[in-house]
C-alpha cells in the first residue's frame, strides 16, 4: 500500500503527516467502560497515546495527557476530550527527567482528588541507524532514560495514589521479540518494558493493581517520518501478513480492555496488535 514520501524532524508532528493518522477522532464510540476513572497517558499528543486518550475520554475517564513540546497537536486532544465532558489536563515536558515524571504524577493526583486509576506509559524515542557506530552514547542513554526510565519513575510515583482495581499499561513493541537491527536501542528498551511490566504484575498484585503491556506492530505515527529514511516510510508496514501498517485507532480497544473491568483478571500479559507478526 505504501505512504507518500515525507520527512520530519524528531519527534514529529501529527498535523503535518500525509495521510494524518486515524486516532479514532471520527470513529471510536465509547460505552462507559471507564466511567468515573482517572488516567495518566504519556505521549498523548499524537499517535497511539492520542488514540488512547480519545478512547478513554469516550469511555468516561478524566485524563492527564503528557507530551514533550508538540503544543498544537496536544491542544487538539484537549479539545476532543472536552467535547466528551471530561476533565483534561495537559502537561508538557521531557519524561527522560525523573523529576518531571514525579511532577506529572503529582499534578494528576492534585487534579483528580488524590486518585489515579490508570497509568499508560507510552512516550518513546527511536531512531534508525544502519551501523552501531552511528549510535552515540548520548542517544543510547536518552533512549533508555525515556523509554524505560520514565516507566519506572512514573510507576514508583503513581502507586501510592492507585487503589485496588487500578491498571498500569506499558507500550512495548513487536520489536521486543523481532528486533530490527536498525532500531537496536529502541528494540532493547521495548523488551525491557515487557519484562518490567511482567515483574510489576507479580509485585503489585497483592495491592490489587494489574500491570500489562501492549506490543504494537508497525503503526502509522509521527515517529515514522521523523525517524526513518524516505524509502522505509514509503513501504512502512507492507511486509506484515495483513499487508499494511496499522492505525493508532486500531490499538485503542486493547488499552481500554486492559484498563477496564473487562480485563479484571488480565495481569502480567502482553497483548499483541501486530498485523499478524508473531511475538513469543
Amino acid at each position: 500500500m505504501g505512504f507518500p514520501e515525507q520527512q520530519q524532524d524528531i519527534p514529529g508532528v501529527q498535523s503535518r503527516m500525509n495521510p494524518r493518522p486515524d486516532c479514532g477522532e471520527d470513529s471510536y464510540v465509547g460505552s462507559g467502560k471507564l466511567a468515573g476513572k482517572s488516567a495518566v497517558i504519556t505521549g498523548a499528543d499524537s499517535g497511539i497515546g492520542r488514540a488512547v486518550a480519545i478512547a478513554f475520554a469516550r469511555e468516561g475517564a478524566d485524563v492527564l495527557i503528557s507530551y514533550l513540546d508538540e503544543h498544537d497537536d496536544a491542544q487538539e486532544v484537549v479539545e476532543l476530550v472536552k467535547q466528551e465532558g471530561r476533565t483534561v489536563v495537559a502537561v508538557p515536558g521531557d519524561l527522560s527527567d525523573p523529576a518531571h515524571c514525579r511532577a506529572v504524577i503529582d499534578r494528576a493526583a492534585q487534579e483528580f482528588g488524590g486518585t489515579i486509576d490508570i497509568l499508560v506509559s507510552n512516550a518513546a524515542y527511536q531512531m534508525t541507524h544502519e551501523s552501531l557506530d552511528e549510535v552515540s552514547e548520548e542517544e543510547w542513554d536518552y533512549t533508555f532514560r525515556l523509554n524505560v526510565g520514565a516507566l519506572f519513575h512514573l510507576v514508583k510515583a503513581a502507586v501510592p495514589y492507585m487503589p485496588p482495581g487500578s491498571s498500569i499499561i506499558g507500550s512495548s513493541s513487536v520489536n521486543s521479540d523481532m528486533p530490527s537491527p536498525a532500531l537496536a536501542p529502541y528494540a532493547a528498551t521495548k523488551a525491557a518494558i515487557a519484562n518490567f511490566c511482567a515483574s510489576l504484575a507479580q509485585m503489585l498484585g497483592e495491592n490489587g493493581i494489574r500491570v500489562n503491556s501492549v506490543a504494537p506492530g508497525p503503526i502509522w505515527t509521527p515517529l515514522i517520518p521523523s525517524t526513518m529514511p524516505v524509502e522505509k516510510v514509503r513501504n512502512f508496514g507492507d511486509d506484515t501478513p495483513l499487508g499494511r501498517a496499522g492505525q493508532p485507532a486500531e490499538l485503542a480497544a486493547a488499552y481500554v480492555l486492559l484498563a477496564a473491568g473487562d480485563g479484571s483478571y488480565i495481569s502480567g500479559a502482553r497483548l499483541a496488535v501486530t498485523g499478524g507478526r508473531p511475538i513469543l
